[in-house]
């Protein structure tokens, strides 16, 4: 059963290393390399967006699926968002992406 959550910060950080399946540990690793940027200053306060948990969860796949380090799946991560947006460019320019 998933619940559906807002953009705005509804997650602790307990919470979503429970959604991901992980250790709150590997969440701080995630800001640390700045795949994710939690609201508020303190740990213990983090909250964390509905975009977060998509965003975690595609680390934890690629980290999964290929065994990549967390900097290696951070730079997946990043290349998969850069070809996201360049199809969304292609796309408003009236071309084919998928052709």
């Amino acid at each position: 059963m998933g619940s559906v959550i807002g953009d705005e910060g509804v997650l602790s950080i307990e919470e979503l290393a429970k959604a991901c399946r992980a250790e709150a540990q590997w969440v701080i690793e995630l800001v640390a390399v700045g795949v994710l940027e939690p609201q508020g200053t303190e740990t213990s306060r983090w909250r964390f967006r509905a975009a977060d948990l998509t965003c975690a969860r595609r680390v934890a796949r690629l980290q999964r699926d290929f065994d990549a380090s967390l900097d290696a799946a951070a730079v997946m991560l990043d290349l998969l968002d850069q070809i996201e947006q360049l199809r969304a460019r292609l796309k408003r320019a009236g071309l084919d992406v998928d052709a």
